[in-house]
This record gives structure tokens, sequence and C-alpha cells, in this order.
């Protein structure tokens, strides 16, 4: 059975920036931090934002019990699991039992209720994907 085999890794390769390998983690993150924060000490035109005008604000609408169980119990079983290794096969057992259930909306809404959001829901694990036909990764800008 083929499912069952040992499964071959990809190869690894150094990335690079600026056509120099980034061989030690500090060096890594030099070059991560300024690939993505490029634009960080450009000037802006505020003028541009005058031209939006205002917009009202909306209240979030609640969760509902039958939307976040309907949400849940349709869910894929094989995405990752988040940072705190809860698996979505343990979220739709634990909704079962109606006191839980009414706990975690209790906790979403009062998120929403007041604009807080816990660090936990700030945080996320990234997997890359490699994309189709790409023969290799080593420099920032593939992914």
């Amino acid at each position: 059975m083929n499912w069952v085999n040992k499964c071959k890794l990809p190869a690894i390769e150094t990335k690079k920036y600026n056509r120099s390998p980034c061989l030690e983690l500090d060096v890594f993150w030099q070059a991560f931090y300024l690939s993505f924060n490029s634009a960080q000490f450009q000037t802006i035109d505020e003028i541009v934002l005058n031209k939006l005008g205002s917009f009202l604000s909306s209240a979030w609408p609640e969760f509902l019990e039958e939307e976040f169980t309907y949400t849940i119990v349709n869910y894929c079983d094989s995405s990752s699991s988040g940072l705190d290794k809860l698996l979505w096969n343990y979220l739709k057992y634990i909704i079962k039992d109606k006191i839980c259930l009414k706990n975690i909306i209790s906790i979403a809404n009062t998120c929403f209720k007041l604009g807080y959001w816990l660090s936990h829901f700030k945080k996320l694990r990234t997997i890359v994907i490699p994309k189709p036909n790409k023969s290799f990764y080593n420099s920032l800008k593939f992914f």
C-alpha cells in the first residue's frame, strides 16, 4: 500500500537575498524583514485618505448556535490544526455538549462586542505549499 510507505522529503535549498545566501538565522530574518517592509520609510500622500470620506461603522452580527454548528460540522477534517493543536474533529465533538457550545459562542460574541481579540487569534502557522511547475524556491520572492 503506497500510503504507508516512507514519504520522500523535498530537497532543502538555501534562501537567497540580493544574490547572497542566508546561511545564518539572523541573516535570514534580516532578509525576510527587508523583503516585507521595503515600503516602511516611503513618503505617504495623506490627501488620498481625505478623498475616501467617512463610512458609518456597523455592529457585527452575533453568532447563532445553528450557524456556528453548521459551519463546524460541515468543515473538512483534513486541514491542519492551529497553534492550540485543536483538530476539527475534536471541535465537532466538543460542540455536541450544549454548555460547551454556548460558552464558545459567548466568547466569540464577547470578542466582537468589545472589539478585543485574544493574542492567540492573531498568531498563525504558515505551511508553504510548492506551486506546480516551479523548479526552485530559494529566493524569498517566490513565496
